[in-house]
């Protein structure tokens, strides 16, 4: 019904904000770092993105899937160091996002031989801090050539921050590069991120395969 914020179509995602928009006249949810969200409706995901790097997944014949925001491919004592080089237990961060996305879909009717994705962010977003948002462009190709997923398109790269919407129903991705004003928040939500995954352990109950 127009104007009605309806009921989970996957009931873990109560925390996500869900809103109604006029202007999209539709529902919009709206996921932060370190957050997915998966659907089977005919609505909206949006997310932010600067060094961050979001996958959008979906199953093109039934129509589920969703969207993933991630920050770090590495674990923080790596990123500290500035090694170059990502190790398994460093792609951790990613890797989980990634597959607990897919395999929220495949639990909710997706198959896997009909995914597929568009990545988006990986902005260089501070010339003096070291490359993250390179990191998780590297890592999430590596990713998607690993697991044989099909790539459909991909804004990466740049300095500019993104706001993405992803209505994966259509498949439909739009993307927005932010001017300057927007810059300085999007570069201290995720250093305030950053720094808070730093201190938390990762806890998941997601089988990796």
């Amino acid at each position: 019904m127009s104007g009605v914020v309806g009921r989970l179509s996957i009931s873990e995602f109560s925390q996500i904000r869900r809103r109604w928009d006029r202007r999209e006249n539709c529902v919009i949810a709206t996921i932060l770092p370190g957050e997915l969200y998966a659907t089977r409706e005919d609505e909206l995901v949006s997310t932010v993105l600067g060094s961050c790097v979001a996958a959008c997944v979906r199953d093109k014949v039934t129509g589920v899937g969703g969207m993933n925001h991630f920050m770090l491919p590495a674990t923080s004592d790596e990123l500290s160091q500035g090694g170059k080089e990502v190790t398994s237990q460093a792609n951790r961060y990613g890797n989980y996002a990634m597959e607990h996305l897919i395999n929220t879909i495949l639990s909710n009717g997706g198959r896997r031989e009909n995914l597929e994705v568009k990545l988006f962010g990986g902005g260089k977003m501070i010339s003096l801090m070291s490359d993250i948002g390179g990191r998780n462009i590297e890592f999430v190709r590596r990713y998607m050539k690993m697991e044989g997923l099909a790539l459909v398109g991909e804004d990466l790269g740049d300095v500019f921050p993104r706001k993405v919407l992803f209505n994966p129903f259509t498949g439909r991705a739009r993307v927005k590069k932010l001017r300057n004003m927007h810059k300085e928040s999007v570069v201290n939500n995720e250093i305030n991120y950053r720094d808070q995954i730093k201190v938390e352990p990762v806890e998941s109950d997601i089988e990796l395969f």
